[in-house]
């Protein structure tokens, strides 16, 4: 008999409320952590709330995983849905213990769990519980299910550009010598996700050829994979965005692109105003080079 499988994920993916009714997604927030106490992400406030109060916050705020307890209650009530067991696809573990608490979480609630490290946040985060809802239509089993999506995560790319470094200084990522020089000779940083974890890609002089840059990362990883879609994702900038997207479908008009906010907890470090990019690697041919190979035969 086919399990009955829950899907899990929290709010770094910033799943649209559509998305989340339509596959029954159980979202667990993140917590910004403030002067007055915690606050949850989507819940508590909206993103336009969360940016008024980091624009006028005293001193930095935090970001925190969601309470044990609130996971343990949450794989309980599923239990008691009549779910077999759940998916539960998390954050990198390298910025959030979430997907860690959720084994302990699965032994508390004595429901069985299948954490998946997504080793990054954001779109796609989406893109596998999509894969894995598919898998699922198809008959797959969890635990095949799991593998497959983990070999997604070995295949996803995110870079952004914090707008500034200033942020990145208050959460104590840079120093302030650097973020003073930064600003002073208006010096971009591009950040990406490499295995789980964050790191500094490049230092570039100007907002546009830190775009080109991550750009540039794009088209490499073109020439050996079918990337269909990316996501444009900023933080609080949807106008950028917006710009930028404009300009992409132009450069790349195989590809579909998409707007996306990022969750608060990168807001929190990277800032207002970030943008970057972000897609999934499909390791066929890529159109880009077969296209190059027939008019080389023509």
């Amino acid at each position: 008999m086919k399990k009955k499988i829950a899907w899990v994920t929290d709010t770094a993916a910033l799943l649209d409320e559509k998305f989340i009714q339509d596959n029954q997604i159980h979202v667990l927030p993140l917590n910004i952590v403030f002067e007055e106490g915690a606050l949850r992400e989507t819940v508590d406030m909206t993103h336009d709330e969360f940016y008024d109060k980091l624009r006028n916050a005293k001193s930095h705020p935090k970001t925190s995983q969601p309470a044990i307890g609130e996971v343990v209650e949450l794989y309980q009530t599923l239990k008691q849905q009549g779910y077999a067991c759940a998916i539960a696809i998390h954050t990198s573990q390298h910025l959030s213990g979430t997907y860690l608490s959720a084994f302990t979480a699965a032994e508390q609630a004595q429901f069985e769990v299948h954490p998946v490290d997504s080793k990054i946040g954001s779109f796609p985060m989406m893109k596998m519980i999509e894969l894995g809802q598919q898998l699922e239509r198809e008959g797959f089993e969890p635990e095949a299910i799991v593998e497959r999506i983990n070999e997604l995560a070995d295949l996803s790319k995110l870079s952004f550009i914090p707008s500034s470094l200033s942020q990145l200084h208050k959460s104590g990522r840079v120093t302030g010598t650097q973020a003073f020089l930064s600003n002073l000779l208006n010096i971009k940083v591009v950040i990406s996700f490499d295995n789980g974890k964050v790191v500094m890609k490049e230092k570039i002089r100007t907002a546009t050829k830190a775009k080109a840059y991550v750009e540039k990362l794009l088209t490499l990883d073109l020439e050996s994979s079918i990337i269909p879609e990316v996501a444009v994702i900023h933080c609080n900038n949807e106008e950028g965005a917006k710009c930028w997207k404009a300009l992409l479908e132009k450069t790349y008009p195989l590809i579909n692109f998409y707007i996306l906010p990022l969750s608060a907890c990168v807001g929190v470090h990277a800032g207002e105003g970030t943008l970057g990019l972000s897609w999934v690697c499909q390791p066929e041919l890529a159109p880009y080079k077969q296209q190059e190979k027939e008019l080389v035969t023509i």
